[in-house]
This record gives C-alpha cells, structure tokens and sequence, in this order.
C-alpha cells in the first residue's frame, strides 16, 4: 500500500517541526522515501529533545540508578523502590515549563495531571503531591500574573483530584523573566507483587484506547517544548493542554479496578507526543509491531487530521494491550466510570508502526528506530570557571544584625510561602503529619501502623551557576538533610534538570557538572536516581536561565512517633548545632540581599561529612534524643534559628562564646552539613558527649525561651517581628 501524503514536504516545513537538515537526512535514509505529513509528524515528536534526550542520554547513563532497595529505575513512567512489609513507593518528577509560560493556569494544572498519571499507571494509588516553581523578578510585568495562574493551577488540579500536596519550593530570579519553571512531583504506594509496566507483549492482542477523548489541544506540545522562546511566544498558546482533573480521578479509579482484574499486560500513560509515544514506546521495549486505526479513536472535535490525533496531547489518556479474553470485564469497568474503551489497534511480529486513517495508510515506520534509533549526541562543552575565593574578612558587616536578619526572613526568596500552600489541600486523604514549611513533607503509610514517608525538593541555582559540580553536589545533599531533618532514611531521588540551550557549549558545560556533582552525591549518600526529566532551551531572545537541577527524593520513617520537626522545641531545650561554625559567604543570599554583590564561590560539599553529621542527627531523633531539628541553608544559621523561632512560637537566647571568624560569616554563611536540634536539658550532655564520640563537630548555642531571638549583644528581634517580616512579603506582592 502506498502512503497516502496530500501535503508538500519542503525544508521550510521540516525546520518548522524542530528537525535539522542532518536529521531529516537521516529520517530519508532510515526510510528510504520522503515521510509523509503524519510521518514527519511522528519523528518531530519522537525525536524531539523532549521525548529522545538525545543532548542529555550520554551523561544521564552516568547517574547512579541502582540500590539495594530499587526496584525500578530510569526508562518507565516512574521509578520504585521497595519500602518494605510488600509495599513500595512509586514516584517522579516532571517539567511543564514552556506550556505554563504560555497559560499559566492550564501549563500548571496539566504538569500536576501528567505526573499523577505517571504515578498510576505503574498501579499506584497517589499519596502525595509536590511543586518546585521558579519566577522572574517581582517587579517584573508578567510575575505576578504569572504566579497567581500557576498555583491556582498546581492547586486546581491536585486539589480536585483528591492528593495532598505536602511541600516544594518558589523562588525569584530575573533570570526566569522569559521562561518559568514549573517542575511536578508525585509519589505513590503499590504492593511490590502489584507493579504494572509498560513493555508490551504478546502478538496480535488488542491495543486499547481509555480514558478522555482526543481533542486539537496540545498538538506539537512536546516539540515546543524542545525549543527556544522569542517574540512568537503567543502563537504557541494553542500547544498549551487543557485538563480536568475530575475525569483523571475517575480514570485514577477505573484503571485500579482494572488491574485487579488481571486484564493488563501493558499500560501507558499518553504523556508528551501523545498517542505516538505512547504506542512506540510500547511496542518497541517489546520488540513488536503495532498497527493503529485512528477511525477507532474517541474524538471529541470534528474532521481532526490523522497528524492531529497522532500528536495530539489531550489530557487523561492511556493505552494499554488488553487480555483478549477480559475484554468484556474490561469494558465495563470504563463504562461504569464514564470513560472512553476503545479498541484502537492491535499488536504485530513485524517490528513497523502503521497508522490507518479512513482507509488508508498514513504511516508505516521501523518502530526501534523511531526511538532507538533517534539522534543522540556528544555536544561540545566547556568546563564552567571556578569562581575566586572570597574571604569572609572582604564582605561588610552589617550595621544592624537585628535589621539585615528581618530583612532577609521578608526578602522575596525567604518569605513564608503560605500565600501559596493555603491555596493547596494540603491534608486531604487525612494522612499527612506536617504542613508545609518546614524540613520536609511527611504523609503516613496508611496500610502500616507506624510507617510514614518523607518528601523534599531542593536545588540552589545561584550555586549551579557559580560551581555546576558543587551545585550539583549541594542540591542532593541538601534534599538529603531535609528528609534526615525529619528522621527518616532517605531512600532514593528523581531529577528535574532544568536548562538553557544545550547547543552552546558553555550551558552545556553547566550541564556535565551538575551530573557530574549529583552523580557523587547519590553515589556517597547511597541516595541513586530512580527516575527523572530533563527540560533543555530553556531560553528567550538567548538569554538562558538559571540552571535549575532540581533534585526530589523520599524518605522511610519506620516509626512516625520519632519524628521531628522544625518548629516542636520546647521551653528550656538546649540548642545545639551540629557541624562546623559558618565562614562561607561566596554566592551566598546575605552577600546577594544585603551586600548587593553575586560573587564568590559556591560553598563546597563535603559528602563524608554530610553523610556522618546526617547520620549522627537521623539517629538521635530516633532515640527520642531531639524535640526539634531544622537544616541550616540559605541564609546560615541566623535564618534557620529565626525559622525555628516563629514555627515554634518560642524565642531563643543564643551565645555564641569563643569564635574564630567574623561574626557575620558565623551567623549568615552557608557552610553545608550542619543542622541546629533542640535537645532537653537533661539530655545534653548525653548527646554531645555522643556527637565527641562520633567525631561529629558541634557547637551548644543556647536554650529556647523568652519571646525573642537574641544572639550575644550583636542581635534581639522579637518573635512578633520576625513573624511580621516573615509573613507579609507574599501577601503584599500578590494583593
């Protein structure tokens, strides 16, 4: 049979699908002919850096992926890894930054979507939400609008399905003026023997379509994902999904029922490029065919081309390859929840892709090398310059300690977030067991008496750019510390790698590092990459953001009884502060926010001593040894005590005694691996004299009492103040 193609293919239309002259050469030779429309279709959208990875594959197989506890790594909609008792925890990060510049409300809402289905598919029930936002300046025009769409849509979507969304992250940065990002995590719980893959198998089994109809929204979404922003930006907006998160809860529940039934062989969830990745990735990880015929498709628009549907991105949409023989019991389970069952197709032993559209054939392609086959490169790339040392003795003082700490605590990047985490369900399913705020989120087993995981999301991109490897390095670690804050073990991360062009060779050097220090981090803090995202051309008019490596990783807590958190000190406790005294002031946010200057190293990473310290700290809350624990981070110890002082209500008299360095580099460095916990006064000793033990360095900083923060004579702000400061930033900014 011939192709039908009723369209011209010329250069100006291949370049217009993000395929350079080279791969389209290469697209020729695979085929032997010119592609059809549809076909182009297809190899722009599976090709696309988006779907292929083919800047990112090279250095992403350096990453550790494997564990004792890992039970699926990279390469499936989302990784697992086993928890225990038969259960396992199913979870990743994903990126809809381009789609949430365009319309931030439906960009945002779709990313919360497309994660959760990723969850499920694998046949887990989802547990727990998260969202790692990144704005341009506050003062800039879009901002405002900006944030205000992209958590309404983070909070429309999760909170109408019915997930509590326990943590994350919102900074600003003019360096995200043209290009948000806006990164989704979820987590799941499935029984290990229960885990559902995507791998077809079997020949000549129904390949089914369930869920929502096929619309025109999306078409070409992942292939503008893959591209730089310029003055065009608004002719995009029809690439922008639209969701509804009440069909992906029905769909949540349809697809559970379903794999109880024993009906699934393969299941996938229609993510970036739609009906076409979902089908090739199925039958290619099989090693077989698969033949679809689009007159079979549910559409809810009239006379849609065979291209639209096949690159369509409509949302709550799966695929799976079906039992033959479960096919009535299959169907009525969709039917019963109001959702599309579909018999679209069917698998074959020819190893092609071939696409039926009102009786003819619109594409018939080698499957493996839609995907395996797919461009992968080795991008020139240069080594990012260490920056100068920067001695804390050159950076100023402040006039006022008490002022430059109030300061800091309303700046638009330490403010309390809870302008936007009100405007999120934040304990709907009744099992989370701390509110957003603190270390990290911690949401209960609820098949388990004790159990409970913890969640975080971390990465510090003034850090990246000044030093991608201990940037890269400092995002893993300090993830790490906040689930260990908590006192559970962290078990394993996802990344969402988020940069600019990867065709200019010093983004792509930014690039290399920052695998290079996560790849180190993982390795030393047993912490491997189960799954992840990486989002490239992150650019407008060629400036690149921030790099934005941003690291989410969960954490077991046997006993959730042992837990700690930031703000439970009590009246008399002794503060104590685990690792070395603060020094480094390099790329640091009192150097940024108080100085005004953005200099200076990123500080370095010792991973034998976050590892020891952490250690010492997860330990000592576990034997009922620390009432609170707080990580110290951007802003140094001043910021974490002014933290712990308004989450607990309770002041804090802090001496400081014998010091080596200046006092500002003491109170606002950001030297990493260290931890303030609150201990009771009968216990102190026990727990230094443990910390001697353990070579863990410590310093004892005072007691908690009094509705105050004093530090010695540098610094006394009273609780009120600090909380005011804290508070009214977001609330003022988006009034």
């Amino acid at each position: 049979m011939t192709i039908s193609n009723s369209i011209q293919i010329t250069p100006e239309l291949v370049a217009a699908h993000g395929l350079k002259p080279d791969e389209y050469q290469r697209i020729l030779d695979l085929i032997g002919r010119e592609p059809s429309f549809t076909e182009l279709g297809i190899f722009s959208a599976m090709w696309n850096e988006h779907c292929s990875y083919k800047s990112s594959k090279k250095w992403l197989r350096t990453l550790p992926t494997k564990g004792p506890r890992v039970i699926q790594g990279p390469g499936e909609n989302a990784g697992v890894v086993d928890i225990d008792d038969g259960d396992c925890v199913v979870f990743k990060m994903e990126s809809h930054n381009h789609p949430s510049y365009i319309e931030p409300y439906q960009g945002a809402a779709t990313g919360v979507g497309g994660i959760l289905r990723d969850v499920f598919t694998m046949g887990a029930r989802p547990i727990a939400a998260m969202n790692a936002l990144r704005f341009g300046a506050p003062d800039h025009p879009k901002t405002k609008h900006l944030v205000a769409g992209v958590v309404a849509g983070v909070g429309g979507y999760g909170n109408s399905f019915g997930v509590p969304t326990v943590g994350g992250e919102v900074e600003f940065d003019e360096r995200y003026n043209g290009n948000i990002l806006v990164n989704a995590f979820a987590a799941g719980i499935a029984r290990t023997d229960g885990i559902f893959y995507s791998k077809a198998e079997g020949v000549g089994l129904p390949v089914v379509y369930l869920g929502a109809k096929t619309g025109r929204d999306g078409v070409g979404g992942a292939t503008m994902a893959s591209a730089e922003f310029d003055e065009s930006i608004e002719e995009k907006r029809p690439t922008v999904q639209v969701g509804d998160p009440f069909t992906e809860k029905c769909l949540l529940e349809a697809c559970l029922e379903l794999m109880q039934t024993g009906a699934v062989i393969a299941i996938q969830d229609m993510g970036a490029a739609g009906l076409t990745c979902s089908a090739v990735e199925m039958g290619a990880k099989g090693d077989l065919g698969i033949e679809l015929n689009l007159d079979l498709v549910p559409v809810r628009e009239e006379r849609m081309t065979a291209y639209e549907m096949m690159l369509s991105e409509s949302q709550e949409r799966m695929l799976m390859v079906l039992r033959p023989e479960k096919e009535e019991e299959a169907k009525a389970i969709f039917v019963k929840w109001g959702l599309d069952f579909a018999i679209v197709g069917k698998t074959t032993d020819d190893l092609r892709f071939r696409i039926l559209h009102q009786g003819e054939e619109v594409a018939n392609l080698p499957i493996k090398d839609l995907g395996d086959q797919a461009p992968e490169y080795d991008r020139p790339w240069i080594k990012s310059n260490g920056r100068a040392p920067l001695p804390a003795e050159k950076v100023p003082a402040p006039e006022n300690y008490g002022e430059a700490l109030l300061k800091l605590v309303g700046s638009p990047n330490e403010s309390s977030r809870r302008w936007v985490y009100e405007q999120y369900d934040t304990l709907i399913q009744g099992n989370s067991l701390q509110r957003p705020g603190g270390d990290a989120g911690v949401v209960r087993v609820e098949t388990h008496p004790t159990k409970a995981l913890a969640f975080s999301s971390d990465v510090t991109p003034r850090y990246v750019e000044a030093d991608p490897i201990e940037g890269g390095k400092q995002a893993v670690a300090e993830c790490w510390r906040n689930i260990t804050a908590t006192g559970a073990e962290p078990l394993a991360a996802t990344d969402n790698l988020n940069f600019g062009n990867p065709e200019k060779p010093e983004i792509m050097g930014q690039f290399v590092g920052a695998i290079q220090g996560i790849g180190e981090a993982c390795k030393a803090l047993d912490f491997p990459i189960v799954s992840g995202n990486v989002s490239l051309y992150n650019e407008t008019n060629g400036v690149a953001i921030l790099p934005t490596p941003t690291i989410a990783g969960v954490g077991l807590l046997p006993d959730w009884s042992k837990m700690a958190r930031i703000g439970s000190a009590k009246d008399g406790d002794v503060l104590i502060m685990i690792g070395t005294d603060g020094s480094h002031l390099g790329s640091s946010i009192y150097l940024r926010d108080i100085v005004g200057s953005t200099d200076g190293p990123a500080p370095a990473v010792d991973l034998a001593a976050e590892r020891r310290n952490g250690d010492f700290v997860r330990t000592a809350i576990r034997n009922g040894q620390v009432t609170a624990c707080h990580d110290i981070s951007s802003g140094g110890l001043a910021v974490a005590l002014a933290e712990m002082v308004m989450a607990s209500g309770k002041g804090a008299k802090i001496k400081l005694g014998e010091c080596k360095g200046q006092p500002h580099a003491i109170l606002f460095g950001e030297d990493q691996a260290r931890y303030v916990i609150a201990v009771p006064a009968d216990l102190a000793n026990f727990v230094r004299a443990n910390a001697e033990g353990a070579t863990v360095p410590f310093r004892t900083l005072g007691t908690v009492g009094g509705n105050a923060l004093v530090i010695d004579d540098l610094l006394n702000v009273s609780r009120d103040n600090l909380t005011k400061a804290h508070e009214e930033w977001f609330p003022t900014f988006m009034a």
